[in-house]
């Protein structure tokens, strides 16, 4: 017997407070939630067999990630011109698809030294989700509504909703939310003719097909979220001066292993030898972008604040 059908609970909020809307889904028209006709039998395959099958299948990940590049391209350039205007960006997603999101976000600070104001996460139950799942919280479009207004959402900032399926209510709340007030939104599901993509301005559609696992999306979905959000802010740092040649030159030495990095950036940089890259470390008052615009035109710390300033960050800017 097939159940393609699914029960749930809607929570809103009108103007006399909370209601409840019993809504039925269909699952069949979700790719991610029918069954993989190559793993019918997966609790009868050996070890060695189930890990061959996952491998291929998240072979295919890929592939269909290539196939968005077009609309991930729209994305970031969005996402830049909103940071050019000092806006932030938001994840906003359940389950799976928020803690991807927090850990996306959270990996912007050290990475790229930026404030942990300028990319947020933000997870249909708040930071307790990451751990524990929260019953009924991706159900609530008023939720989704409440997180993005108690961080101040302005029409500066870009708004991605994540979501596997492509039809989580909390996400389709915060993207509405978000158009209200101007902020450019994009949405990223895991399904063709996702809900989401109804309510963005920009629409990543990554279709994984079914999971070797029936219905878990922190498979392949999960795989094909990660790829796509490390583009999103890997590449929109890059568009904001965050990368010189292929160096993270933005990156916050916070530990022991991040200052010897910072430095070794800077010998690959400039070419300078360890004791230099050392020494305009410390004058740079351990500022890796600084260093390498000193030891690259000679100048001083001040000039070099100066150039980098003019430069809107970028490296290569202060030295053409």
């Amino acid at each position: 017997m097939k159940y393609n059908f699914l029960w749930v609970t809607i929570i809103s909020t009108n103007e006399n407070g909370y209601t409840e809307e019993l809504l039925m889904i269909d699952l069949s028209k979700l790719t991610t939630e029918t069954r993989n006709e190559k793993t019918m039998n997966l609790d009868e395959l050996s070890t060695a067999e189930v890990l061959k099958v996952m491998n291929e299948e998240d072979q295919t990940v890929a592939k269909s990630v290539s196939k968005a590049l077009p609309d991930i391209t729209k994305a970031v350039d969005q996402i830049v011109a909103n940071f050019n205007r000092d806006g932030r960006l938001f994840y906003i997603g359940a389950g799976t698809s928020g803690r991807l999101g927090v850990l996306d976000a959270a990996e912007c600070v050290p990475t790229f030294g930026t404030d942990p104001e300028m990319v947020q996460g933000l997870i249909a139950g708040d930071m307790k989700a990451m751990t524990v799942a929260v019953e009924g919280a991706e159900d609530s479009k008023e939720l989704g509504i409440e997180d993005l207004k108690a961080h101040g959402l302005t029409d500066k900032d870009t708004v991605v909703g994540i979501a596997a399926s492509g039809r989580t209510p909390y996400v389709i709340g915060g993207l509405d939310y978000a158009k209200e007030v101007g902020a450019a939104t994009i949405s990223l599901a895991c399904n063709d003719h996702a809900e989401i993509s109804q309510h963005a301005d920009i629409q990543i559609e990554v279709p994984v097909g079914p999971e070797v696992l029936t219905g878990s999306t922190r498979l392949k979905s999960g795989t094909a979220q990660k790829l796509v959000l490390n583009m999103l802010s890997t590449v929109s740092m890059i568009g904001i001066g965050k990368v010189y040649k292929n160096l993270m030159v933005d990156v916050k030495p916070t530990n022991a292993k991040l200052v010897e990095r910072s430095k070794r950036i800077i010998m690959e940089a400039t070419d300078a030898d360890y004791e230099l890259a050392s020494e305009m470390f410390e004058k740079a008052d351990e500022n890796v972008k600084l260093a390498i615009v000193m030891i690259l035109t000679g100048v001083d710390l001040d000039e070099a604040k100066e150039r980098l300033a003019k430069a809107k960050g970028f490296v290569r800017k202060t030295i053409d």
